[in-house]
Order: structure tokens, then sequence, then C-alpha cells
């Protein structure tokens, strides 16, 4: 009997002592560690979930953090916001708002009474308070952004010590008990210190290029062929790629495409336009992440993807409606791999579903990914195009990720998803910007477009049945007009969207509108004489001169309207082009006040030459003000 216990003691410590060496360990130091070895990208994260708590408005309309109505999950009886609360284990790895406040955040972890750590809800994203350093924490385009872990092993609370808090969203991962998981203390050990040093090297110099084996093509390509830029013929993983001259790959029409295809796969893992694969907006180069983009006239891949048995990456020409106009172009490309095998058990294979929306149907949002299968998601490019001249309104969609038929994510608009905010505000997005991890593509008002991309690598979105990854276009109800070409990074074990069109030329083509409309807040001024300008207003008693910039605006032979004010200050004013009159006299003079809509200016010619036009004040002190609030071309 005696001996029969002992030997399930001993049985049970041996479980035990196993159990515990299975256990992974859950810290700073280990979640800073997945933001720059990129080489983990395809390693599944088992019996775990990304998850977010945010500001959107749960009712489906737009008020997603303007009132503060929904920017708290429930208030204290001081007041005080619990703007997150998770139970058991977990990581807090991304925090996002265009609205910093100079309040006080309050972190409790498990049941503690008091604050296991406090921070100015500022500080987070300041990049100088340690440990909340660039270039994890930083402002750009908008948004405010943390990427710094904060693990917690008993649960985590937030509290907001302001009376109201606006737009923002905190995501995390959940942690299952296989996990050992370390309390944030607010400060940080010499190991997390030391791989945060990791990681600002790593991400200013990439090393995922020592490799073994590199294939190297220095060749032109006509259009209608194919090229060949690498191929395998045993298991293994590519770890990078290079192709150049990046610019040889602009143009509005889009007509080279890149195509991989793993281990004789009946589909593509890869198959789109070039310019869209490597984040080009709108047929020109732009993006420069971390893992993807293009620099110094070279386009670069780094996302690792591992083969079992063979790979095959191609080059496709599409000759255009006019191929004698098609140019025959170079191609220098340099792809590296190992000779390193996948584990089917705990890798994915990688794959990027390109998915070209036009028009978009009224009511239904753009899909980023959906299908079945397990793996997870690791990145996002989007470009956006409205169809109706104007504000980019169709940019205030919530991106909605549904896991497992589980929805986890739900956002708060569009720039806020690519970790920007206030669009058409200057400074803020108003332009292309490229970080590590995210950025704008591009902003034009004129044109009605934009476009931005995300990067998920210590938030990868793990699924183990399905996923569907959307996002709006419109404010309500996807009721915006508009094309929409995105592409979705993910590992898996198979390929999960089955549906992808393949890329032709009806698909490919970059819209280019035939009304352009400028706001004054982003117009380009240059003035002569004693002007004012306050916002929408421009004025000057004394003869002054304004010359508006349109070089966003293609060339062509357009009628300039314009959305006016007249009142008893209206100006009279005078329009030219260069030397040229184009416009005698235009009164913004009324004895009430009036708003008049598309009151047609003049008929304006833009070329190599001339792409501005000149507003000249007639002199009357009097009457010296002028209001515009939108510029209108119209192409003849």
């Amino acid at each position: 009997m005696m001996k029969n216990i002992c030997l399930t003691i001993l049985i049970g410590l041996i479980f035990g002592l196993n159990l515990y060496a299975q256990k992974k360990t859950v810290t700073v130091a280990s979640e800073l560690k997945k933001l720059y070895q990129v080489e983990e990208l395809p390693s599944y994260i088992e019996q775990t979930k990304l998850l977010q708590v945010s500001s959107y408005d749960t009712t489906g309309g737009n008020d997603d953090g303007f009132s503060g109505e929904y920017s708290f999950i429930r208030k204290n009886p001081d007041s005080s916001l619990v703007i997150f609360d998770a139970e058991g284990k977990g990581v807090i790895n991304r925090i996002w708002t265009p609205t910093p406040t100079e309040d006080t955040l309050d972190f409790y972890f498990g049941n503690e009474k008091n604050p296991s750590f406090s921070v100015k809800f500022s500080d987070l994203f300041s990049g100088e308070v340690a440990p909340f350093e660039e270039p994890l924490a930083g402002n750009e385009i908008g948004g405010f952004y943390n990427y710094f872990p904060i693990p917690f092993k008993h649960g985590c609370k937030i509290v907001f010590r302001g009376k109201k808090l606006e737009f923002y969203q905190i995501q995390h991962r959940t942690y299952s008990e296989e996990y050992e998981v370390e309390n944030f203390s607010g400060e940080i050990s010499a190991e997390a210190k030391n791989e945060l040093e990791r990681l600002k090297r790593g991400w200013n110099k990439v090393s995922a290029l020592e490799t073994e084996i590199d294939k190297i093509t220095d060749t032109i390509l006509k259009p209608g062929e194919n090229l060949t830029l690498a191929q395998f013929d045993k298991g293994g993983r590519i770890l990078g790629i290079r192709l150049e001259d990046a610019k040889a790959f602009e143009g509005l029409n889009k007509q080279i495409d890149i195509k991989m295809t793993w281990d004789n796969e009946a589909k593509p893992a890869v198959y789109m336009p070039v310019a869209d694969f490597f984040g080009y907006a709108f047929g020109e180069v732009s993006m420069q992440s971390l893992l993807l983009g293009s620099g110094n006239n070279i386009n670069y891949c780094y996302y690792p993807m591992p083969f079992d048995h063979n790979a095959k990456i191609e080059l496709i020409y599409r000759p255009s409606e006019k191929p004698e106009k098609d140019e025959t172009i170079q191609i220098k490309s340099e792809v590296w791999a190992s000779n390193k095998m996948r584990d089917p058990e705990e890798e994915g294979k990688f794959y990027a579903y390109w998915n070209k929306n036009i028009n978009a149907p009224l009511g239904e949002p753009h899909t980023f990914l959906k299908g079945e299968g397990k793996g997870h998601y690791v990145g996002t490019i989007l470009q956006t195009q409205g169809l109706e001249p104007g504000m980019t309104l169709f940019f205030e969609g919530d991106d909605v990720t549904t896991i497992d038929g589980e929805m986890r994510v739900h956002g708060t608009g569009s720039e806020d998803y690519f970790n920007g905010g206030w669009y058409a505000l200057l400074n803020r997005w108003d332009r292309k910007i490229s970080l590590p991890l995210h950025g704008a593509l591009d902003y034009s008002l004129p044109y009605s477009r934009t476009g931005g991309y995300r990067l998920f690598i210590s938030d990868k979105m793990p699924f183990d049945e399905s996923i569907d990854h959307t996002i709006e276009h419109g404010p309500e109800e996807n009721n915006k007009q508009v094309d929409y070409t995105s592409v979705a990074f993910y590992y898996s074990n198979s390929r999960v969207h089955q549906d992808q069109a393949e890329p032709v030329n009806e698909l490919t083509g970059t819209y280019i509108p035939d009304t352009f409309v400028l706001y004054p807040q982003l117009l380009k001024y240059s003035i002569a004489g004693e002007v004012r300008v306050e916002g929408e207003i421009l004025s000057s008693p004394n003869a002054g001169q304004v010359r508006i910039d349109l070089n966003e605006v293609p060339k062509g032979d357009y009628k300039l309207y314009a959305d006016i004010s007249k009142w008893p200050e209206g100006a009279e004013i005078s329009i030219w082009q260069r030397q040229k009159e184009v416009a005698e006299s235009v009164s913004f003079y009324s004895e009430e006040n009036r708003d008049e809509n598309e009151v047609y200016l003049s008929d304006i010619k833009l070329d190599d030459f001339r792409k501005t036009i000149t507003l000249k004040f007639k002199e009357d002190e009097e009457r010296s003000k002028i209001k515009v609030k939108r510029w209108i071309l119209k192409r003849e």
C-alpha cells in the first residue's frame, strides 16, 4: 500500500515538473523580443485570443468618442472611468488615442486595492518617459500609439481619473494556464532593457538576410512575358526579396504582377500587381515599413515564407490595351532563402489576399480577409478611393474582426485602425508618412482618396477555425460610394481565401476623377502685399494678392467654381493665371449674409507652366474679405 502511494506521489512530482518545464513564460522581455524576431512570425500562438476594448459606438452610429458616451466600461462613484477590465492572464500590446489628456491612468493587477502603477495618459505616447520610449511609442499622422507590452497574471483593470475620455483603443492578448505571466511593475528588468535596445537596433536594420542560399536575377521583362525570379525544388523558407528599380513599377495601370506558389498548390499564395504587394499608393511608390515597402528605389519584403517541397516566384507582364506603347523594363532581383524546414504543427505558410472592390456595394463592408482554416493575421494594406468628389467621409468606417464566430475587435474609424487620426487636418492625417508598423500611404482631398498600412507582429491575430476581417466605407451603414483595394497578409495551414480574382487590366487601373474639390485647410498659399489668412477667410484692404497652388490637380481644361459666402464686408476680386486675367470681377458683397454654392468663376487651363490661380483684391478698407468654403474644378 505504502509502495503504491509513494509511486503515485513520484509520478505526480515528475508530471508536475514536466508540466512546469513545458510552461512558457511571458514577460516584458519576451514580448519585446517578438517585435524584432521576425523569423518567429510563421509560428502559431496556441490557446490565445487577440481582443480589443474601444470607444466605438455600440448602437452602430458614428459617435465613436466624440461625446465620450461610449468611452468607458463603467463609472466609479468618484466619477473616474474604468476603461479596461480583463480577467486571467494576458498582455496589453497596443494602446491608441488621438485625444490624450493630462489625466492619470491607474493600472490595477489582480484584486489589489491600490494601483500597481500609475502614469499620465499623455506620457504613454511622448516617447520620452521610460519605459514607454520611441520607437514603440509616439505621435504621427494624428494618432498617439504605444506598443510597449504590459503583461498581467491575475487580471488587469485600468482607471482613468479624468471626467471625460474621448477616442481610445486598448488591445490585449489572453494567455491560457499553460503560460506563466509576470506582472509589469512600472519599471523593467535589465533583460528587458537589453531587449529594448536590440529592438531599436533591429528596427533600424532588419537582420533577416543572414541566409544560406540566394537567387539573383538581372534581365529585361517585355510585355506579355513571364519571368521566374526564383525557384526552389526542396523545402525551406524564403527570408527576403528585393526587386528594383521600384520606379519602373509605377503607373496608373499597374500591369506587372507578382505571383508566388508553394508546393504545387492549385492556387498561388500571392497573385497581384507588384505595386499593390509592395504598398504603392495609387501606382506611386509610398510604403516604407519594417518588413515591406520601397526604399532607395528598391522594393523589399522580409516576411518569412516557409514551404514544404518547392516554391516559385514569378513576374507577369500583362499587355495594356495599347501594347505598342508598353515599355520593356530592366529587372534586378535578389531572393534569399534558407534550408530550414517548416514544422506543419508549429508554423503556417505565408499567404496574401488581394481584394479589388470596384464601386463597393452599399450596405456591405469591404473584406480584408474571410474564410476558414487555422492561422494568424499579420498585415493590412489599403487604398481607398471615393467616387463622390469632396471630403473623404468614407474613412469614418470602423474595422470589425470576427474570429471563430466571436467578434473580438471593433475599431473607431479607418485612420484609427492604422494608428492615425483626424484626416484632412494640417500635420495630421494629411499626407503620406511611413513608420515601422503603420503609416498613411497617401492623402489627397482633390482626388478624394487616401490609404494606410499596418503590420501585426506582437499583436498578430490567431484564428483556429475562421476569420472575418472587414472595414466599413462610410460613417454608418456603408453608405459611401468607393473603390477599395486591399492586401491582407496571413499565415495558415492552408489557403483561407478561396475567391480572389486574378489581376486583369479591368481591375488594376487607377481611378481618375473628373471633378476635383479643394478645401482651405490644406491649400498652399503664396502671398503678395498685405493679406490675412484666417481659416476660410482671406482679407486684404490694400489690394493684396493670394496665389493658390493647384499642382495636385492633373493637367486639363477646367471650369472653376466655388462655394462662397457673401456679406457686408465682402470684397471684390479678380482671378488671374500668371499674367492673364481669367475673371475680371467677382463680388463677395451682399447687404445680408448668405451662402451660394457652386458659383461659376471662370475657365482655366492647367499645364506644365500654369498650375496656379491668383486672387487680386480690389483696394477697399471696408469691403476687404472673402470666404470660400470649397474650390471646385470640373474638367471639360
